[in-house]
């Protein structure tokens, strides 16, 4: 790959033909979030494009530079989301043949999005289950037919085609005094910062990612490109394992930091936008808000003009169900927790007598033995984490032992829904949660390597939209026989994690009461 200077970036973003297809989107203010923060906060509206993404303008670009003979032949992308729309796309408007592979895990709203914008032109393949294998499949196929791979984000001019939205900004808003902008491989944040530095050095800018993806924090600290073992499924539009090599050359030198934010943090952010725009923004398109939120109250900012990039907003309907749930948690508006209770009558009014009037949004109960019952508790928090601070203390003052969740994410995923069962007779139990791929089989591949050697003890499947659905499985392992279970484990090649000592197993599920 070519190294360009900022100069030729700069020229390269000025002469992009993007506006062929791409619209100039709305720079909104975000009025409530602007009065509850007490700054001015900017959202660049990228789910107005035709695609609902910024992808359109990466992709357009990087197809407008190929030769005649290189469009004849035609292109290729490997992707499961909004690249794949974008050089969908991008294709049928240059009337140009385009292959689409994607993994066969892809929900069927993406892969039909992607048809209907491509027409005829394109042709969609559905190979492997995972990004790494329809990438690789893609690579094969452009060999054998001459296709031009148009990459995701680590390309000039895809990064260039990403800069036109810093030329808008400008002309836009030119006072901004921080922008935060979304990171997955790197694109959108190396383009605008590269443009933005240039022509405004006192601007900051705060590159964004979701703290289970976070590819170039990582790299930052390594001083080079590193892989992640594995990257969180919910912001799949940023779930990238390895940053680019040209995105993070362009980052150390442009951009100024990087905030993570939880998912709990994306669904408040979510929630923020929609109550603003009534738009509804993807994980990945909220992720600048998220960060706004976060960075406001940790460096006491007031007054300022602060503006991040809606990068899109092709959502999965059914993701909404888990949004709404964990919204409230990220904007620190509701606390979830753990108590045990006297199991006597009148216990649970003591109990609630006690929260002073408190909303409760959720309760869950178990018996635990005839002395005391364990609790699942969700309240309503007029103060914020202050308040629950308060309501802890209450608690340890009148003798309730008690722990909090809001931060668990096995209680918020799993056990919430799942207080009310413990094996009747002593297990020797290990408890893991697994990432299963959305793709028929997968359960089967599940059961025929591990099910049919290790009984298993508990159940719990998730799943909000994404590839990926979310699974907590329980086995009876006999003494002697964890190191074979390992090498199973290990056969299966699912993402996964021991959860045998996490607090809320061990409070609500496990065989042990202590």
């Amino acid at each position: 790959m070519t190294t360009l200077s900022a100069h030729d970036y700069l020229k390269k973003v000025l002469l992009s033909p993007v506006y062929d297809v791409a619209v100039n989107s709305d720079l909104v203010t975000m009025p409530l979030l602007s009065q509850e923060l007490s700054n001015t906060i900017y959202l660049k509206r990228e789910d107005q494009q035709p695609v609902k993404s910024f992808k359109l303008r990466g992709a357009y670009n990087k197809i407008s530079q190929l030769s005649d003979a290189q469009l004849q032949a035609g292109v290729i992308a490997a992707s499961a989301g909004n690249h794949a729309q974008g050089v969908a796309y991008a294709a049928r408007m240059k009337r140009i043949r385009a292959v689409i592979v994607m993994p066969e895990t892809t929900p069927d709203i993406k892969v039909d999005a992607v048809k209907r914008f491509g027409g005829e032109w394109v042709q969609v393949v559905m190979h492997g289950t995972s990004f790494d294998q329809a990438s690789e499949h893609a690579r094969l196929i452009a060999e054998q037919q001459g296709l031009t791979v148009v990459p995701p984000f680590d390309d000039p001019d895809v990064i260039a085609g990403q800069g036109t939205i810093a030329r808008e900004l400008l002309e836009q808003q030119p006072d901004l005094d921080v922008l935060f902008v979304a990171v997955g491989g790197g694109g959108l944040v190396a383009g605008i910062s590269v443009y933005l530095k240039q022509l405004k050095p006192d601007i900051r800018i705060v590159a964004v990612e979701a703290e289970d993806s976070a590819c170039l924090n990582a790299a930052l600290q390594a001083g080079q490109p590193e892989t992640l073992p594995s990257v969180g499924i919910f912001a799949d539009g940023v779930a990238v394992k390895t940053i680019g090599t040209e995105t993070f050359r362009l980052c150390q030198q442009f951009v100024d930091e990087v905030v993570t934010v939880s998912s709990d943090e994306i669904c408040a952010a979510i929630k923020d936008i929609f109550d603003d725009t009534r738009v509804i923004a993807e994980p990945a398109g909220a992720l600048s808000v998220a960060a706004i939120r976060k960075y406001v109250g940790e460096n006491n900012l007031h007054g300022k003009k602060i503006g991040g990039v809606l990068c899109g907003a092709n959502i999965n309907f059914h993701t909404l169900r888990y949004v709404s749930e964990r919204c409230e948690l990220g904007e620190q508006k509701e606390a979830v927790f753990a108590v045990k209770i006297p199991e006597r009558k009148g216990a649970f009014r003591d109990f609630c007598k006690l929260l002073g009037g408190r909303v409760i949004t959720e309760f869950n109960y178990r018996y635990a033995s005839g002395a005391e019952a364990h609790i699942f508790v969700g309240v309503k928090l007029r103060r914020g984490r202050a308040e629950y601070q308060e309501l802890q203390e209450q608690l340890v003052a009148e003798g309730y032992a008690s722990f909090d969740l809001s931060d668990n994410e096995l209680a918020k995923l799993h056990v919430r829904y799942m207080v009310g069962g413990r094996p009747q007779t002593l297990l020797n139990e290990h408890v893991f949660s697994f990432q299963f791929p959305e793709y028929p089989g997968a359960l089967m591949n599940f059961l025929n390597t591990l099910g049919e050697l290790w009984n298993i003890t508990l159940f719990h499947y998730r799943n909000h939209g994404a590839a990926d659905g979310l699974v907590l499985v329980g086995f009876e392992l006999p003494e002697g026989s964890r190191a074979e279970f390992e090498r199973h484990l290990d056969k299966l090649g699912y993402a996964h994690v021991e959860q045998t000592g996490n607090p809320a197993y061990q409070f609500f599920l496990s065989d042990t009461t202590s």
